[in-house]
């Protein structure tokens, strides 16, 4: 072996091994649409008194997060998201009022007098309540003496000169601080150590604090205000959450829920089971038709695949990615995708053995890397931009897709430059491998290839007649969007949608008069599977929600909810805008990157391809009647970054091809480049589709429609990519004035004097 194929060798059995262990090791982090659970989004609004801004709603988080660990919830997860809005994370909550009405409660922050321990109270004093301090032992405490709005400022300090630690300063508002001077004045009246000689801080029914007043203030002289300060063995954290907890109490900002998810826990265990079996058929299907069709090198990117697979999910667990339900679908489908790289290196190293009558089966291997290195770039770049604009525009689970794409692509480029490359070249070194042909899949040149040079179709001689069939097939997907209409979700338009299980089956009509008989008369009723109902509502509350609930199980016995999703109004006018935007930014960044990559025409030519198969793809859900949402989004901007990629490979062999034959007309060498590069685009679509196929059949209603749309999807851009993106191109070009592409110095050809440097594969020897 080489240095280079030694090095390759040794760097893929590192990572396989380290990405075998963290798969054994490590448990991926799920998201609540697969262990089941509610997610809220709250969006802070301005108060009287504090602006919505990323201070004040850090202190509505603190108050927040005391409010729901007093639910018992199982590791609850609270996040800021922008400036004012904070994401809550539920699991295994399936029903949301009681989490609804804790949060939406206004805080309730007080200052108590200790009268004593236990249920002691103070004779001839008013009684309060009786609750456990910090550490758990229960305190009688008086009536509030002054309530939160009374606190002006609370911050945490340390305090190096006095010794003290971490400290938490008071500062109350003018008749607060003197209700606050006389609290303390008083307990200042008890001895030392005396539980009477302490001041219980309390929000919302917790003892958040209980300090004793210090030896030093005297009886009934009480502390002021300003030079207030809390201390005890405090640590930073613990010193900051306190002032924010104190604050946050004086301070609270309104919150209202602007989006709400719960998701069963069976249906995203079936979820699961159902992405599992379609990884595992679509994989299998994939790896035998490559093996089939490149035979030893083919089963050799195949157990690339499968480290692939590996070395993906270690990746994703790894980095602690929460895997949620597209995502799930997203690593499925980067599987059928990764085998692109290996399809484009295998076709040029047959073109690379083919061409040059003479050449060992090692150095057309190392050709085909080395020329498939621009393509394998270019287009999983364009990738890599769709799933950054998931990731930094799209909502909820959708970004998880967008990060669960973007690992995929990185790890299936090391997948096939690095493992498959080692693999392949430890086996092109075997004479057994390089004499049969019909052993090593490359020496022949393919069965559509052989067709494809025997038939040699001249498919440009007329452009305009492929742009009129797809203007053509625009004019039809823009009349099912007029005609029929786009069926937005409610994730952009606002509402509600429910979907029940009930033990008896319902009629949908059954269904429809009962609830309109008990005041929902704007309920629309669909089946959503076997037994299944869907209801979309307009404005309805979580009360609301389990009275129509109960409408339904007095027709269908036992009822569960499945899957409810609430988006505010004002969440799905954002939403829809921030679907515009980020198709906006879609076309605009794949346009300036091709730009900079290729000529101007080739740039405008694919987004042109890019353009049509979105209008087809909309088009054919609106016929079809089938719902857009967030899913479709990201499964939309998928389709774009594949439309891309394919119009990327054939432009590269069209610009390579022109940069040799520069006075050719372009019309011949782009006819030339299509029918060179179609044997990679049958071959990469048929790995794609395997998978896209096993996950519309055996992935389950929730990713039916996802499966359906990437699946028109490849299939619309597929055909954009040669016979649109190709016409449009040679149509610019007849008014473009630029010359030819410049032809690139092959790389080792000359040295600086001029002498040909010998290529390390050639031994030199000619016959």
């Amino acid at each position: 072996m080489t240095r280079a194929t030694t090095v390759r060798a040794v760097l893929a059995a590192a990572v396989l091994l380290v990405s075998v262990l963290i798969t054994l090791t490590m448990s991926p982090r799920l998201g609540l649409d697969l262990q089941g659970g509610t997610r809220m989004v709250l969006q802070a609004t301005d108060s009287a008194t504090t602006k919505a801004d990323r201070e004040s709603t850090d202190r509505t988080l603190e108050v927040l997060r005391l409010r729901i660990d007093s639910l018992g919830v199982a590791e609850p997860t609270l996040t800021r998201s922008g400036e004012d809005r904070i994401i809550v994370e539920l699991p295994d909550v399936q029903d949301p009022r009681k989490a609804a009405e804790v949060i939406g409660r206004t805080a309730q922050l007080s200052f108590h007098a200790v009268q004593g321990p236990g249920t002691e109270q103070e004779k001839g004093k008013a009684a309060g309540p009786t609750l456990p301090d910090e550490e758990g032992r229960p305190l009688a405490l008086g009536p509030a003496r002054l309530t939160g709005a009374g606190v002006k400022d609370a911050g945490a300090s340390f305090d190096a000169q006095q010794g003290a630690g971490w400290t938490v300063a008071l500062d109350f508002h003018r008749s607060a601080g003197r209700d606050w001077t006389r609290l303390t004045g008083e307990a200042a009246c008890h001895p030392a150590q005396d539980e009477r000689r302490r001041v219980a801080i309390v929000l919302d029914d917790q003892v958040i604090s209980s300090p004793q007043v210090a030896p030093s203030v005297g009886c009934n002289v009480g502390l002021p205000s300003g030079s207030t300060q809390i201390t005890g063995s405090f640590g930073a954290d613990e010193a900051r959450d306190l002032a924010l907890l104190i604050k946050g109490g004086a301070l609270p900002l309104p919150v209202e829920i602007v989006e709400q998810r719960t998701v069963g826990p069976t249906l995203g265990a079936a979820a699961i089971d159902a992405s599992a079996r379609a990884a595992l058929i679509g994989a299998a299907a994939t790896a035998l038709f490559i093996t089939f069709v490149y035979r030893l090198f083919g089963a050799l990117a195949a157990a690339a695949l499968a480290a692939y697979g590996v070395v993906s999910y270690a990746a994703l667990v790894a980095l602690g990615v929460t895997l949620t339900l597209p995502g799930l679908a997203g690593f499925v489908l980067a599987i059928g995708m990764a085998v692109d790289a290996n399809v484009l290196v295998f076709e040029r190293a047959r073109e690379e053995y083919a061409e040059r009558s003479g050449r060992s089966l090692r150095s057309a291997m190392t050709a085909g890397f080395r020329n498939a290195w621009s393509a394998v770039a270019d287009s999983n770049v364009t990738t890599l931009i769709a799933a950054g604009l998931l990731f930094f525009l799209g909502s909820g689970p959708v970004k998880g897709f967008g990060v669960t794409l973007a690992i995929g692509v990185l790890a299936s480029m090391f997948s096939a430059l690095v493992i498959a490359r080692a693999l392949t070249e430890i086996a092109s070194r075997s004479r057994f491998v390089s004499d049969y042909r019909g052993v090593n899949g490359i020496a022949r040149p393919g069965r559509v290839r052989t067709w494809l040079a025997r038939r040699d179709p001249q498919l440009f001689r007329s452009p305009r007649r492929w742009l009129l069939i797809s203007t053509a097939l625009i004019t039809v997907a823009v009349l099912g969007i007029v005609v029929r209409g786009v069926n937005l979700g409610v994730e952009f338009t606002g509402g509600r949608l429910v979907e029940y299980s009930t033990s008896r089956p319902v009629d949908v009509e059954t269904a429809r008069t009962a609830l309109a008989g008990a005041g929902f008369g704007d309920a629309e009723v669909t089946t959503a599977g076997v037994g299944d109902l869907s209801v979309r509502t307009g404005d309805l509350d979580n009360h609301q929600e389990h009275a129509l609930r109960a409408v339904l199980a007095e027709e269908g016995g036992h009822t569960t909810k499945v899957r409810d999703e609430l988006i505010g109004p004002s969440l799905g006018d954002e939403l829809r805008r921030n679907a515009l935007i980020a198709l906006a930014v879609a076309v605009l960044v794949q346009l300036a990157y091709l730009a900079v990559r290729f000529r101007w025409t080739f740039a405008l030519a694919s987004v042109a391809a890019l353009v049509h198969d979105v209008i087809l793809l909309v088009g054919a859900f609106a016929w079809l009647g089938r719902t857009v949402d967030g899913i479709f989004l990201a499964a939309l901007l998928t389709v774009i970054g594949y439309s891309v990629n394919d119009s990327v490979v054939v432009f590269d062999r069209v610009r390579e091809l022109w940069a040799k034959a520069r006075r050719e007309s372009v019309t011949t060498i782009a006819n030339r480049a299509v029918l060179q590069t179609v044997p990679r685009t049958v071959n990469t679509g048929m790995g794609a589709l395997f998978i896209l196929a096993a996950l519309a059949v055996l992935g389950g209603d929730s990713l039916a429609d996802f499966a359906l749309a990437l699946l028109i999807g490849i299939c619309v851009g597929t055909y954009s990519s040669v016979l649109t993106a190709v016409p449009v191109a040679l149509t610019l070009e007849r008014s473009s004035k630029a010359p030819p592409p410049a032809r690139k110095r092959a790389p080792g050809r000359m040295s600086g004097g001029g002498a040909k440097r010998r290529d390390p594969l050639d031994n030199g020897a000619r016959v």
